[in-house]
């Protein structure tokens, strides 16, 4: 279902949006990369945490492969599945202090106001991702995707595409909002509509090149500039 349609409002034609979480709609990034730190050391795996942010954005399992990779360091089933369950639970003692990113809240609300259908679609888990939606004020009606949903997440383009579904639109139809070069790519990849963001640390050449069509400094300068990505101006009043 299509989030927030108010009365009387009048619904924006063949647009919706799709956005990712972490780094897109709060400011948690960096709160990823000291988690997923903690539980690499713990597995053995010592990595500079900039190493760490480079990767943030991708699935789980994919995550931790790569940067083993790099390192040469072949990690078992049993060791992915723990290094993935320490980081939630590294994770967890640092998401109290996770707030939403300038002008989060205020662009959800402007659009559902509108009746522009959106969703969220995150390589998050929904253990992890519930608190961060939470400060967001999303109501229960906006279609959440977490990885829980689908068989593979980011760089794939799975939840996207089935963020679109639940939205009942068309993925071409839909601008995908992401802070990372992996959403980007997922985005490409689902044929939707790129937005990048600058708040998750990734610099605007790279969301450019990962197949950015603009590129904004946080939500609230994305708000600002809702007509670039197909959003109409309301009529003026009378």
């Amino acid at each position: 279902m299509a989030a927030g349609r108010g009365a009387g409002d009048r619904p924006e034609e063949q647009i919706a949006f799709v956005f990712d979480l972490d780094g897109t709609l709060v400011d948690s990034v960096y709160h990823h990369v000291i988690a997923w730190h903690s539980a690499l050391e713990r597995a053995g795996v010592a990595l500079s945490v900039w190493r760490i942010h480079r990767r943030i954005g991708m699935s789980g399992g994919l995550f931790v492969h790569a940067l083993a990779r790099e390192l040469g360091h072949r990690l078992t089933a049993a060791q992915l599945q723990a290094v993935q369950e320490d980081h939630q639970r590294a994770y967890a003692e640092l998401a109290d202090r996770v707030r939403p990113l300038p002008g989060a809240v205020d662009l959800l609300e402007t659009l559902t106001r509108r009746g522009v259908p959106w969703a969220i679609a995150t390589s998050g888990r929904t253990a992890t991702a519930r608190g961060a939606i939470g400060t967001l004020g999303v109501p229960e009606r906006a279609p959440v995707v977490t990885r829980d949903d689908v068989a593979r997440a980011k760089p794939d383009p799975d939840l996207f595409l089935l963020a679109a579904r639940r939205l009942g639109v068309p993925a071409e139809g839909c601008v995908v909002v992401g802070d990372s070069v992996w959403d980007l790519l997922a985005a490409r990849r689902a044929r939707a509509l790129g937005v990048g963001l600058l708040s998750g640390g990734y610099g605007r050449d790279e969301l450019e090149a990962a197949g950015a069509y603009r590129v904004y400094d946080d939500p609230a300068d994305l708000l600002r500039h809702l007509d670039e990505v197909g959003l109409r101006p309301l009529d003026p009043a009378p």
